[in-house]
């Protein structure tokens, strides 16, 4: 226990298959998705789609831009497909970070390993954070692979915008998992508060994109803080600190209590 980060380390590697799998998820959603962007662009499958989608369904799911091609990145993959995904593994690598080991009784034992509750807390959401940017490496990777076979002319700057904004959303509900994991000890409640605000936002969102008078509700959405100004075109907006620095809340008000509660045995 005397090396650097123990509990950091020991919880990547315990994890490396996992990890493994989500970032051949990943590769795989984006190997399917991107070639075909330049066959329904020539052939003007795009406008027709559209047209035949209800407008409140097009405003939803982000498709009103679907015919560049970074707006086909961040319809199918960024602000859909892949935000599924990251969000399941987040919340999943959140919910283990403490709620799940202090059911089984696991959490007990490394805290008898002369560990303090703060440094399991930090080390472990560190990894956590680190497997997040990771996939969010990758999809930037793939991305940048594809880029010119599928003509998507998408920008390497404004890429890593996107992919800050999608790790950050993946960063959110994770932190939301581990802190109420910290204040409970629950594995239920610390899964259902990670889903729960991933769902918060992205439904939030879409419901603000129904007419003008639900416009405001984007101002409470960690989704349109972070996809608002469309990064992947634009690039960095200042809003998807929003993210992170909700994120950060979550975890501190989670380390704060789980310092100080009684740990389940």
């Amino acid at each position: 226990m005397k090396r650097v980060l123990p509990l950091f380390r020991r919880t990547l590697f315990d994890g490396w298959r996992g990890l493994l799998g989500w970032s051949a998820g990943i590769v795989a959603i984006l190997a399917i998705y991107l070639p075909v962007y330049s066959s329904l662009a020539s052939n003007g499958q795009f406008e027709e789609m559209i047209a035949s989608l209800p407008p409140e369904l097009v405003n939803t799911l982000g498709y009103d831009q679907i015919a560049t091609g970074a707006g086909y990145v961040q319809a199918t993959f960024f602000g859909l497909v892949g935000l599924v995904m990251i969000s399941i593994a987040a919340v999943g690598w959140g919910t283990g970070a403490i709620a799940n080991d202090e059911e089984t009784g696991q959490l007990e034992l490394t805290l008898a390993h002369g560990v303090t509750r703060g440094q399991l807390y930090a080390e472990r959401t560190a990894a956590v954070a680190v497997k997040l940017a990771w996939l969010g490496l990758v999809a930037v990777v793939m991305v940048l692979a594809l880029n010119g076979p599928s003509d998507l002319g998408v920008e390497v700057a404004p890429l890593f915008a996107a992919a800050g904004a999608f790790v950050g959303l993946g960063l959110l509900a994770a932190s939301a998992s581990i802190a109420v994991g910290g204040v409970t000890g629950r594995r239920s409640w610390s899964l259902g508060a990670g889903a729960a605000v991933a769902v918060y936002g992205y439904t939030v969102n879409a419901l603000g994109n129904q007419t003008e008078d639900l416009n405001w509700l984007h101002e409470f959405s960690p989704f349109s803080w972070a996809y608002g100004a469309d990064p992947v075109t634009e690039g960095w907006d200042w809003r998807i600190w929003l993210v992170y620095g909700v994120a950060a809340l979550f975890l501190l008000v989670g380390w704060l209590v789980f310092r100080r509660r009684d740990v389940a045995i």
